[in-house]
């Protein structure tokens, strides 16, 4: 009778397996907000990698879409003890403050949008009252073999956000110029680039009422991006 009772009853269930939790919910911080941008290394020596955008909504984050990515030639480092010149993209949780191009916003962006022109410039000399500041004309403080025209990259600036490394209380020789923006000929010299259309996705699709963060960092070890 156990025999043929095991036999209509059939094999015991398996368990159902809990879906992994989305990445923004392992990470020690997201910014608070409810939108946020992944970067992700495999290791510090990797120059490429995957960016991510999330957003959150009744309590739970969603990602919304995915590229690959590239980062530094110089691989990736913590942000809080970067030093400037070393071609590596800062780890580190940091804000959004504000996007530019040389090509007109994607349709539907809400973030503050600035039009690159001839005479715009990113400081990126430590001895000038403007380090890590955009600029237009370029002042005399501000030296222009230690600073970008940003013209003068038509690709790579096609589309950009500028990213909080650095950028409220700047330290002098940490680094300047940090972007999320278009991917060039390779690796970049410490920025986070993305494919062109993706580029524009993401501008499409942050909205600075969510408070957006972008999240940098590796798979594990000391610059996981869970840890930050």
């Amino acid at each position: 009778m156990l025999g043929c009772a095991a036999l209509l009853l059939g094999p015991a269930a398996a368990p159902a397996r809990a879906e992994p939790l989305p990445l923004p919910s392992l990470m020690a911080d997201t910014g608070g907000g409810n939108q946020l941008i992944t970067a992700r290394a495999l290791t510090t020596g990797s120059t490429t990698g995957t960016v991510s955008w999330w957003q959150r909504h009744n309590g739970r984050w969603h990602q919304r879409g995915s590229a690959p990515a590239r980062f530094g030639s110089g691989g990736l480092t913590e942000g809080r003890t970067r030093q400037q010149g070393t071609s590596t993209t800062p780890t580190g949780l940091y804000d959004l403050p504000y996007a530019f191009g040389l090509d007109p916003a994607p349709p539907g962006t809400t973030i503050p949008y600035r039009r690159v022109g001839p005479d715009s410039w990113w400081c990126e000399d430590n001895a000038s009252a403007s380090y890590n500041r955009w600029v237009a004309p370029l002042p005399p403080d501000c030296a222009a073999g230690e600073s970008e025209r940003l013209a003068d990259y038509p690709t790579q600036y096609g589309r950009a956000l500028v990213t909080g490394f650095n950028y409220h209380r700047p330290v002098r020789h940490r680094g300047a110029g940090i972007f999320l923006h278009v991917n060039g000929k390779g690796a970049t010299a410490g920025c986070v680039s993305v494919p062109a259309r993706a580029m524009a996705r993401i501008l499409a699709w942050v909205r600075p009422s969510l408070a957006p963060h972008l999240a940098i960092g590796t798979a594990s070890g000391p610059t996981a991006i869970v840890r930050y």
